[in-house]
């Protein structure tokens, strides 16, 4: 009788903790902490690489959190309903976007016959921009405008070099104002 409470405890605690895990992932994404929320779902993979919710709520962090190439980990595993895939095409498209965009402006590669589908994600908006050569290069830097002819919302694409690889930077700005800066490698 006891060796089966023991089990049955263990058993409890194994899924309070399992349950604990994907309700703070929850937690996190929905108050906006996203790259806690990344890393949480990173360390937890291997546990959840079969629960759909679990892999986009973590693709999803990690999208929010500018963590781009994790995103190929769960699109990997989307795969079974039609809205997995649709959210593994959503992180594929913004991964080619990132790695074409990089690829493009270090290595003064033509991108312009290109056309990948639109999302909403920042990147994508610049990437579609670039693509259409919709910009105005000053001192090697592409200002981008909202496109609404009434916003003073713009973004503005440009290469950092520093220590360890080349960033892609995307500054988020309303004037001469930096609303978020978002930075690939």
């Amino acid at each position: 009788m006891k060796k089966i409470f023991s089990v049955f405890l263990i058993m409890s605690v194994f899924t309070f903790l399992h349950a604990d895990t994907l309700e703070k992932l929850y937690e996190l994404y929905t108050q906006k902490h996203y790259d806690k929320a990344c890393h949480l779902g990173l360390k937890a993979f291997n546990r959840y690489k079969k629960n759909s919710k679990f892999l986009m709520l973590y693709g999803l962090s990690c999208l929010n959190a500018d963590y781009i190439d994790r995103l190929s980990v769960p699109l990997t595993a989307l795969r079974y309903t039609k809205a997995e895939r649709a959210n593994a095409s959503y992180f594929a498209t913004i991964i080619l976007q990132k790695k074409l965009l990089y690829h493009a402006l270090l290595d003064d590669v033509d991108i312009s016959n290109l056309k990948l589908p639109k999302t909403d994600y920042v990147l994508s908006r610049v990437f579609d921009k670039y693509v259409k050569k919709e910009y105005k290069k000053i001192d090697g830097k592409y200002y981008f405008d909202s496109g609404d002819g009434t916003s003073k919302a713009f973004d503005v694409l440009y290469i950092e070099y520093g220590r360890g690889a080349p960033k892609m930077v995307i500054e988020e700005r309303l004037d001469n104002l930096v609303l978020k800066t978002h930075k690939y490698w």
